[in-house]
């Protein structure tokens, strides 16, 4: 039997990736400049990991304007969302020890 650990989303097993669609899973919408905050961590380290989950489906990325500031909200998707689901369950059947066949 394969370890459950080999199910795991690879998008999700970087920490910033995965707390970033956390953070964006009890939201509707965040900025980047709070979400950046929040994560605590840099606008190009931000950049980067949005756009990979971007490019994956997980997140939805839009460009607008406050007035003439430029603004940049994040959401996360239908897929991302599942994906989060699922990389959770796969985490707490490691955490719990407990795999199909029942062996611990």
């Amino acid at each position: 039997m394969s370890h459950p650990r080999n199910d795991l989303d690879p998008e999700l097993t970087n920490p910033l990736r995965f707390s970033l669609l956390a953070s964006l899973s009890s939201v509707v919408e965040m900025t980047f400049k709070d979400l950046r905050d929040y994560l605590d961590t840099t606008d190009s380290t931000l950049s980067k990991h949005a756009s990979a989950l971007e490019k994956a489906g997980y997140i939805k990325v839009k460009k607008g304007f406050v007035g003439k500031k430029p603004q940049t909200k994040l959401a996360i998707s239908q897929k991302g969302a599942q994906a989060f689901r699922r990389h959770l369950t796969i985490l707490n059947v490691i955490a719990q020890g407990k795999y199909e066949d029942g062996s611990s």
